[in-house]
Parts: C-alpha cells; sequence; structure tokens
C-alpha cells in the first residue's frame, strides 16, 4: 500500500509538472528527482568535497567481554554497525546492507545483537537478530509492522519492543521468545493511539517496566506483573501532566528510578517504590538544568546522566544507594549521549559531539566506588575531510526579546550565533529546529561551516517557544491556538538582526527541516518583505491535510500537539494558519525537499505547496529522493541537496550566480 500511494503521488506530480512546463532532471539512477533546479556546476562537488567528507562515529555498545565497543559510522553511502577493539584501533564492519542500521542492543547472555532498520527511509522498522561473528541476520519481527524501542530481559530470552503489528495504527508493547519468534504476543494494549514502549525487566523477569508517552509535556510509567497481568500507574496523571522518563528497576527490584519535572521545575531525578502505594522520593540537587539521559549499571550499583547546562552537557556519576552524585571534571565540552555502562559495570560508554569535531566513541574508566571517575579515551578519530576544525565558528549564546501575551515583561528567547571573520555586515541564515520541541544544540554542524566559509554568511539559531531546556512552561508556549506565538519569535529575531551591526538585515533567509519547514513556510507567508529566501525541508504546509495522512501510529501523538483537526473550531484554526492558504502572501523564492517514502511529513505535503506557488507564478525549486523518508540518509541524495542548496542561497541570498 506504501509503494501504490508513493507511485500515485508521483504520477499527480508528474501531471502538474507536465502542466506548469517545468524543467525535470533526474540523478542517482533516478533515484533523485530535481525540478526548475540548475545544474550543478563541475567545480562546485570539489569546492563542497572537504564539508561532504566528513565522518561520525556513535557508540553503539559493548561486547560481552566489556573489552571492545560497537559503533555506528558510514564508509560506504549508509551507516553501519562496526565493532573496535581498541582505542584509536581499525573498525571492523560487521552489517553491509543497503539501508541504515538504526538502534543495537546487544544480547545479555551472547555477543547477539538485536537491531533495527527500515527500507527507503519509509520508518517501518524490523527488528533482527545479528550474529557479529559470521554476519548472519534472522528476522525477529513480523516484516511489515512498525517495530523498535526494544528491551532485553536480564537473562536475554525474551525481547520486549514497541509494535503496531496489531492495527497498523497502535503503538502496542509485544514481547517474544528470541529462539521462537512465532511466540509473540501483546503485552499492552494502546488504546488511545498513544506511544507504549517496554523500558526494563525486573532481575526474575517477571515485572516489566513500561513508558506511555503522550506528549512532550506528559509522560507515564507503568509497571506490569507478567505472570498476574496486573498493571499498576507509577508516576503521572491526567490530573496533573508532567514528563516522566522510565529508567530502570534498582538492585533489589524495590523501586524504579526515573527523570521527572513534576515539581515544575527543569527534569530531576526521582524514584518510586513498588510495595504499597507509590511515593516519589526526589534527589537533592542544586542544578535547575535538565536531566536528557539517566542510565544504570548492570549490576544497579552505578548510574550516570547528562544535564543540559546552556546547552552544554555535563556528565555526572550517580550513587543509587546513597541518591547521590557527582560531576565529571575534565570532559570536552560538547554533547554527549548514547550512554552505556559496559557489562561489567566498570566502564561507561558515550558519543561526544562538539561545535568543532563530529561524533566520536569515548570510553569513561571508573574507580571502585560508585562516584569515582578515573580516565576519559577517545575510541575513534572521525575524518574531517582536511579541514581545519580549529578555525572554525565559534557559537555565541545571546538572548532577544519577544512580545509574550498577557505579559508585560518580554519573553526572552535564547539564541546561538556564528559569524564569519571579519566585520561585516554578513547575510544571515536563519535555522528553525524541528520537533516542535526539539532545542537547538551546539553540535557539530558541516552545513553551518560551509556556509561560513564559502558564503561568508552568519547562521542565527534560536530556541523559539515550544522548545525544549527552558522549563516546562516554555516548551507549551505554542501549543494548540498559541502556534502562530513561535513565528513571533522569528519576526522578532529579525527586529533584533536590524539592530546587530554585523548583520545585514536585508540579506536574510530561513532554513528549516519537519516542524522547522512549517517554520520556514510560515516565515515566508509572514515576513516576505524582510527576507530574501526560505527553505523547506520535509515541512508541513497544511496543519489538517497533515493531521489527516500522517501515519496512523503517529496521528493521536500529534494531535496533543498541533491539535484535533476533527474539532470544527480548531480544524478552522488550522486552516487559517496553514501556509498552504496563505501562499499569496509569499513574495520570496522557495527551496522544497522531500522524501517520497516519508510516513512523517508525507510527500503530499510538499507537492501541494509546489503546486501553488507555482500557480502563482513564485520561484520554487524541487528536490524529491525516491528512495528516502524524512530527510536524507543515503550520502548520494545528501550531497546532491546539499550542493543544490548552496547554489539556492548564493543566487537568492548572495545575490551571486
Amino acid at each position: 500500500m506504501r509503494k501504490f500511494l508513493t507511485g500515485l503521488c508521483l504520477l499527480l506530480l508528474a501531471g502538474s509538472v507536465a502542466a506548469a512546463e517545468v524543467e525535470r532532471r533526474t540523478a542517482n539512477d533516478g533515484q533523485l528527482i530535481m525540478e526548475d533546479i540548475p545544474p550543478i556546476p563541475e567545480s562546485l562537488p570539489a569546492t563542497l568535497s572537504r564539508y561532504q567528507s566528513i565522518r561520525s562515529a556513535r557508540f553503539a555498545g559493548w561486547t560481552k567481554n566489556s573489552k571492545n565497543i560497537f559503533i555506528k559510522t558510514r564508509f560506504g553511502l549508509v551507516t553501519q554497525l562496526h565493532r573496535v577493539n581498541k582505542p584509536a584501533g581499525a573498525r571492523f564492519q560487521l552489517t553491509f546492507g543497503d539501508e541504515p542500521v538504526g538502534e543495537v542492543l546487544r544480547q545479555p547472555s551472547s555477543n547477539m545483537l538485536a537491531m533495527t532498520r527500515d527500507e527507503g527511509g519509509d520508518e517501518f522498522d524490523q527488528i533482527y537478530l545479528l550474529n557479529p561473528e559470521d554476519g548472519l541476520i534472522q528476522l525477529l519481527s513480523d516484516g511489515t509492522a512498525l517495530n523498535n524501542r526494544m528491551a532485553w530481559d536480564r537473562q536475554g530470552k525474551r525481547l520486549a519492543y514497541r509494535s503496531t503489528r496489531r492495527n497498523g495504527r497502535s503503538n502496542d508493547v509485544w514481547m517474544q521468545d528470541v529462539d521462537s519468534p512465532q511466540s509473540a504476543q501483546i503485552v499492552v494494549e494502546s488504546k488511545d493511539g498513544t506511544l507504549w514502549k517496554p523500558v526494563d525487566f525486573s532481575r526474575d523477569g517477571r515485572m516489566l517496566l513500561i513508558q506511555q508517552f503522550i506528549s512532550v509535556a506528559d509522560s507515564r510509567i507503568y509497571i506490569k506483573d507478567l505472570r498476574s497481568g496486573e498493571m499498576r500507574l507509577l508516576a503521572g496523571d491526567a490530573e496533573n501532566p508532567a514528563s516522566n522518563i522510565a529508567t530502570g528497576f534498582d538492585r533489589k527490584d524495590e523501586t524504579v528510578l526515573f527523570v521527572t519535572n513534576q515539581r515544575e521545575g527543569a527534569a530531576e531525578l526521582a524514584k518510586v517504590n513498588l510495595s504499597g502505594e507509590p511515593v516519589i522520593e526526589f534527589v537533592r540537587s542544586n542544578a535547575n538544568w535538565d536531566i536528557t539521559q539517566f542510565v544504570l549499571s548492570p549490576d544497579r550499583k552505578r548510574g550516570a546522566f547528562v544535564a543540559n547546562e546552556a546547552g552544554i552537557s555535563r556528565l555526572y556519576l550517580f550513587d543509587p544507594a546513597r541518591m547521590n552524585h557527582r560531576r565529571v571534571q575534565n570532559v570536552p565540552l560538547g554533547l554527549i549521549s548514547g550512554l552505556r555502562f559496559s557489562p561489567n559495570s566498570k566502564k561507561l560508554g558515550m558519543t561526544l559531539n562538539s561545535s568543532d569535531s563530529p561524533s566520536d566513541a569515548f570510553v569513561l574508566t571508573l574507580g571502585s566506588r560508585p562516584l569515582k571517575a578515573e580516565k576519559l579515551t577517545r575510541w575513534t578519530f572521525s575524518e574531517v575531510g582536511g579541514l581545519d576544525t580549529r578555525k572554525f565558528s565559534k557559537p555565541v549564546p545571546v538572548q532577544y526579546p519577544s512580545i509574550m501575551e498577557g505579559r508585560e515583561e518580554p519573553l526572552q528567547i535564547p539564541a546561538f550565533v556564528y559569524l564569519p571573520p571579519g566585520k561585516g555586515p554578513f547575510p544571515v541564515i536563519i535555522h528553525a529546529h524541528g520537533g516542535p520541541e526539539n532545542q537547538f544544540r551546539p553540535r557539530f554542524n558541516s552545513d553551518f561551516q560551509m556556509w561560513i566559509d564559502q558564503l561568508g554568511a552568519a547562521v542565527v539559531a534560536p530556541n523559539i517557544r515550544g522548545s525544549l531546556g527552558y522549563g516546562s512552561l516554555f516548551i507549551t508556549l505554542d501549543n494548540g491556538y498559541k502556534r502562530e506565538s513561535a513565528i513571533q519569535d522569528i519576526g522578532a529575531l529579525l527586529d533584533w538582526i536590524a539592530e546587530q551591526p554585523q548583520l545585514d538585515a536585508s540579506r536574510v533567509a530561513v532554513v528549516g527541516a519537519s516542524y522547522g519547514g512549517y517554520i520556514a513556510l510560515a516565515s515566508a507567508v509572514h515576513y516576505s518583505d524582510r527576507l530574501k529566501a526560505a527553505i523547506d525541508r520535509v515541512g508541513i504546509s497544511n496543519f489538517v491535510t497533515f493531521l489527516e495522512n500522517t501515519q496512523d501510529y503517529r496521528r493521536e501523538l500529534r494531535r496533543y500537539e498541533y491539535g484535533d483537526e476533527r474539532d470544527p473550531e480548531m480544524r478552522a484554526f488550522l486552516q487559517r494558519i496553514s501556509p498552504l492558504n496563505n501562499v499569496d502572501k509569499i513574495k520570496i523564492p522557495l527551496f522544497v525537499q522531500q522524501g517520497a517514502n516519508d510516513p512523517i511529513v508525507p510527500q503530499s505535503e510538499s507537492d501541494q505547496m509546489v503546486k501553488a506557488l507555482r500557480e502563482r507564478g513564485q520561484t520554487v525549486w524541487y528536490m524529491n529522493a525516491l528512495n528516502e523518508g524524512h530527510g536524507y540518509s543515503r550520502k548520494e541524495n545528501r550531497d546532491l541537496y546539499q550542493q543544490a542548496t548552496f547554489l539556492f542561497l548564493k543566487k537568492f541570498l548572495i545575490g551571486e550566480g
């Protein structure tokens, strides 16, 4: 059915293309369609090749003996799984498929690896069991539904996961004996369309910790007795919605540890008892910063968490017995993710990324006491295309004021500014993040450095209202009928840019992907008189058609954020603010990029926007990859998109070409 719908979209698009007499070309064996995009100059790939040759390596797990690590990296066209046996050692490739590897989770009793991958970016993940010694792969899931978010029991016999297998739209929790795929059965049925996933098994395998995700501001934790079928709510409720993210059972299976913002401040550590009525105990902390990841060691004697402190990751070790913690010193400034303890609980693996270094795998050797850290060692050294990263532009954090209805004091919007060398004034590229609840953080970004070095443009990345990292109130300031207040923050940013002597307010473009693509389109609607161009990657053009056509398993989750299009009043509001219904106000050139297999923001969102713009004689470049989904994961497609983006910005923002 998915392939049929994609083909139908292409036929409809082909008809509109013929009517509009657009210039249409294909590349990459016909998998990439480019419309009204001029040919790439022969010299441009060589100019940009250093930026496009940058690689990264993400920590993906440990071997059973705690001596070697698994990483995800790309040496061909897509990311594959590799093993590294020592710091700075060779990377031994373990998977060789045509699609990138997703989740990776080692079976506790062996070196066998459960992993996920989809087909052509359709995000219908399947679960496989990989033998890293001989490369043999066995399909564990049903082969058609969405299956991911895996959790092994402690013995490595059963695998629990989230799946839409029952009806294609419900995010249920399933479990199966790994040696008997036909044993798969539902553990929890999702009756409201929200997302349910397994988190952790108790030591004896009788209890399963389960996470329910309703929205970014409302998530709940349950425990299920797999023998009796009883399920109890441990944290969260409808009357007082809060974010509650489960981590796991303690050493004695007496409490569950989790991260919560129930006290309406930053997300903090807490635990809840399993006997009697649930009572929550919060961890003593003076830091008013969100905790973004929290993990426990296999023996449950240690923990580790990452705090997002003004966009920078700080690593802490945690003692579950005493409920205290200590910051790890001498960790390079940057963003930390992918925390995993070794099987012997004596090491902590992670991915570290900074503004001048792509993601690489690091290992922290631990001392004899839970809060003792000994040495941080870098295990991978990814290539940076011969670039001198010491000369990269460093992000500068700023804040600018924006109007907030019902409040006299302006709302301060955080942003990061990247400047080229010199005095300026520089043309400006505004980067709008997706989500909408994501948060821009100063990670390595080859596109930014390419634009700064080769176009002489400054980049400003705001965290407009609705972004994570600034408290539970800030994240809800764009919900429902408040959606366009986020667009006001872009207008306020344009005001701020006009006051900066180093920035050229007469040359500004907005670039965004997914929800950021909507921001780019909406900015073109509201601020065409103050912008030169906009780039929309897989963005929402009409909230009603988006909610009606996004995959069934996502629809309820998005209604909590954007509003329910079935309600007449909300439907009218969503139609009124949608860029597609205000296309007559767009007076600037647009570049629209899409993946034909996108289950999140379907191709129809881009097709209808491109068609409406062309009918009004507006300049619009369109790129559609037939073998991609929500973003481009294949290097050959990503390279051409980056080159075309460079041409677009050079022509319409810089005014050259």
